[in-house]
């Protein structure tokens, strides 16, 4: 009797368990279900990362002899102008988006050349990729690169696609490569690896939607492994930041000391972490602990729990992203959903991965995460701009519109029994 109790117990579980799955994919099933994710997952992101940012920086902005909260409002002011892009964004029509493309391009060209202009130009770090506009408001061009980048090429690959000429190598790589190039020259001159980095990332995910074919892709891949290894190699601290890659020593010289303490940082915070506020290592141990390694002060303040949550909602976007991509009848749609998916998984799986001590510090901030108004506020519109693609879905307008109908007739129907009695 005993056994057929627990056999019927462990049954019903499964039952349980198997009901909880059935809705959980009827849920990601729906239509408006990427349009929610996105915006969800990354509200929270925002969310987390101002409240990290405000605790990571308060050491940092007294060392530097500022007000304890300095980074904290410069961030809030660039969420709040980010969020105003997003809202532009996602208010925009597919067709409006696609325009900015050429004009957003230029731009971004020209502010690229006017950062090596002596008194335009600002070198910071040893790097030479920002322009100062007065004070302390400075603009890094190569983040804007990248956004400028997914709209371009999303626009050139759908003329192509229309056209019928995919399938042919020359037009595949002809201006796709030759522009990534010129924007990776720029970008290189002035030191930026890290954002290079990206824009291969998003230059190989963009030729893999296209459907390069494979030795084609295996060709490009090779050369750009060899370009790589020549910057490496040819730059003695880029080449040591590649030794330190699962270094647990400072070694000589503190080559490897930013990289050790981020590795520290993340085993100190054990399950929980130690609280809010409560890193050690921020306290002037640990080198840029609100922008490129907010990750290991998360890890070290609010434990495992608080860096799966950020995975978690990373993996989220990403998601939603892809479906977003995947869906959609729209080439343009597609390459700019894939484009701007690419970039922002690439680039936190980089932030992520230097910070575990699994690839080489690369400074690059954790998207809507790390302190840092110039790259906060093209990746707030390249979400703005999934939200918008994720609303043009035909099954999603349906959805929104019967949502829109049913809350007019509830909103009716309140009007309607508010009045007096005589009146209906």
């Amino acid at each position: 009797m005993e056994a057929s109790v627990a056999t019927f117990r462990s049954y019903s579980r499964f039952g349980n368990l198997q009901r909880v799955w059935q809705r959980f994919q009827r849920g990601l099933a729906r239509p408006l279900t990427p349009y929610y994710l996105i915006l969800g997952s990354s509200a929270l992101i925002l969310v987390l990362g101002l409240t990290m940012v405000f605790s990571a920086s308060q050491i940092q902005a007294r060392l530097d002899g500022l007000p304890f909260d300095y980074y904290f409002k410069k961030q809030l002011i660039s969420i709040v102008i980010g969020a105003g892009l997003m809202y532009l964004a996602v208010r925009l029509r597919p067709k409006t988006i696609r325009a900015l493309a050429y004009p957003l391009m230029l731009g971004v060209i020209v502010l690229l050349l006017a950062v090596m202009v002596p008194g335009i130009g600002v070198s910071v770090n040893g790097n030479r990729n920002w322009i100062r506009l007065g004070g302390f408001l400075q603009i890094q061009p190569s983040e804007f690169a990248k956004l400028a980048l997914v709209l371009w090429a999303a626009d050139l690959l759908t003329r192509k696609q229309q056209m019928k000429t995919l399938n042919e190598w020359k037009h595949l790589l002809i201006p796709l490569v030759p522009v990534g190039l010129l924007l990776l020259a720029l970008v290189l001159a002035g030191g930026d690896m890290g954002t290079a980095m990206i824009i291969c990332a998003l230059l190989f995910g963009l030729l893999w939607m296209a459907g390069a074919p494979t030795r084609l892709f295996s060709a490009t891949s090779l050369l750009a492994l060899l370009a790589s290894a020549a910057l490496i190699i040819t730059v003695p601290h880029r080449l040591s930041r590649l030794s330190c890659i699962g270094a647990t020593q400072i070694g000589p010289a503190d080559s490897c000391f930013q990289a050790v303490h981020g590795v520290w940082a993340l085993a100190s915070g054990g399950l929980f972490g130690t609280g809010l506020g409560a890193s050690v290592e921020k306290w002037g141990q640990l080198p840029e602990p609100h922008t490129d390694f907010i990750f290991a002060v998360t890890g070290e303040e609010l434990g495992l729990a608080g860096t799966v949550s950020v995975l978690v909602l990373f993996a989220a976007l990403g998601y939603a992203g892809i479906r977003v991509a995947v869906r959609t009848r729209d080439p343009f749609i597609r390459y700019a959903a894939g484009g701007a998916t690419t970039w922002i998984m690439a680039q936190a799986m980089i932030n992520i991965g230097a910070v575990l001590g699994l690839l080489p510090i690369a400074g690059v901030p954790l998207p809507m995460f790390s302190y840092g108004g110039s790259a906060l506020l093209p990746t707030m519109f390249a979400v703005g701009m999934l939200l918008c693609f994720a609303r043009s879905e035909p099954a999603a307008k349906a959805a929104l519109a019967a949502r829109s109908k049913r809350k007019g007739n509830k909103q009716a129907r309140r009007r309607f029994l508010r009045r007096p009695h005589k009146e209906r």
